[in-house]
Parts: C-alpha cells; structure tokens; sequence
C-alpha cells in the first residue's frame, strides 16, 4: 500500500535510511523491465476473483498516503503493463513523475518522494489460475435459470439493502432480506436489471460467494461493496460469404 517512507535517495542513488532528508526520491530511476513478475495465489483463483480482488485494491488504494491522481496513473500503467503495451505504461510513468528504482510497479515513488506500493496481483495472473464455471447444476430443479425470483416469506428475515458493483461499471442498491441466499439475490437483480442469473458471479473480499449461502451466513456489512461479475454471451458468428 502507499506510504510515505520517510527517506531519500542521495546522488548515488542508494537508499540512505539515516540521511534524515525530506523523503523526496533522488537517484536512480529505471526503466520498467518487461518481464511480468511470477506468483501463486494462497488458493486457486478465477478471473473474476482476481478482478474482484484488484477492484477493492484500487477502490481503497486513494484512502491510504499517496495522491489519488498519481494511484489514477499507476493503475493505467499496470492495466497497459499487463496488456503487453510497455511504452504506453512507461509513458504513463514519465507523464505523471512517478520513477522506478528497480524498474518495477511495485515499488516506486511519485515526484514528492511518497511512496507507492503495487501488489503483485494486479501486475500479473498468478500460475493456479483455473477456469470460471458456473456453481449451479443445469440439471437442480433449483437452478438459475428462471426469471422470476421466487418470494420469501414476507416475516422471514429483515430489510437489507445491499450495495453491488456490477463488471458492466454499474453500481446499484438491491433490496434483499438477511434469509435470502445468494441464488435468490442473483434471481432478484435479474428482475430489476435484467441481468441473467445463470450469467452472474458473486464475489467479496476476492471470494466467490456460495448460491445456496445466505446473507445472514456471509455477514456482510451493510457498507460494503458486493462484486458482481457479469459473463457476457459469446457474439454470434457472422454470416458465410454470399449468405445474407
């Protein structure tokens, strides 16, 4: 996370710890290397986890030390990073002050000599990557695939609103109940936005969320932001020449 580490660089370009300087970054400052750094996640994520987690990274990343107009730059520069695009990222770099000492995003410093740290997470995938697949049975007579959500019991539960941001860039208020499941939701958001059910994937704190949990089972804050991870249908194949 960005912090203002409080030393600086002297004209060699070491890091002097004892200089007690004003924590402005002098010295060296490389270019971004290449390579993309290799890591394994604690437990085999998805691609929406991973984006669920570099989500909440960026959303609360402005909260900690550091100018949110320089977390805006270092979050375009990982996106052109990852993509492969390294002269839009290193002129993202230039452009905003930022320099590297050891020429990578996780570790470098703005033109203040505040410090910013990037997890390795959101400059690469890990190595356990597994494919995303749906957790309900096609099959289940309690499966996602009808549009109407099914009403609970008017005395089960209470009231509680539930604030959801959706892959489509939509944030949103759904009103739910503490003895909802997460499959009852998914079916409640499809009546009021329209989004398939079967299509949803819901994610917390990088976790994906069980369809037959409930609310109540999941404690989630009445504060906190849900991802929703919207899968959208492969586009149709275009006509065969000579086909209208």
């Amino acid at each position: 996370m960005g912090g203002c580490l409080g030393s600086h660089h002297d004209s060699s370009g070491t890091l002097n710890l004892n200089s007690g300087g004003t924590g402005v970054a002098l010295g060296r400052n490389e270019r971004l290397r290449r390579d993309r750094p290799k890591w394994k996640s604690d437990y085999p994520m998805t691609d929406g986890q991973l984006l669920s987690k570099r989500d909440e990274f960026w959303d609360t990343a402005p909260a900690f030390d550091g100018r949110t107009e320089i977390w805006d730059a270092l979050r375009a520069a990982a996106h052109a990073f990852e993509s492969g695009d390294h002269e839009l990222a290193q002129a993202i770099l230039d452009g905003a002050g930022v320099t590297l000492p050891h020429g990578v995003l996780s570790d470098c410093y703005d033109e203040l000599g505040t410090r910013y740290q990037l997890p390795l997470y959101c400059l690469s995938q890990p190595v356990n990557m597994i494919e995303e697949r749906a957790e309900c049975d096609p099959d289940d007579p309690d499966d996602l695939t009808d549009p109407e959500p099914s009403e609970a019991p008017a005395e089960a539960g209470e009231d509680c609103p539930l604030r959801l941001r959706l892959s489509t860039g939509c944030d949103l208020r759904l009103d739910v109940r503490s003895t909802d499941s997460v499959c009852h939701m998914k079916r409640r958001l499809q009546a009021q936005e329209g989004v398939a059910a079967i299509s949803q994937r819901w994610f917390f704190s990088g976790r994906p969320l069980a369809d037959r949990s409930t609310l109540q089972e999941l404690c989630i804050p009445s504060d906190y932001m849900v991802q929703v991870i919207v899968s959208q249908p492969p586009a149709p194949p275009d006509p065969a020449p000579g086909h209208s």
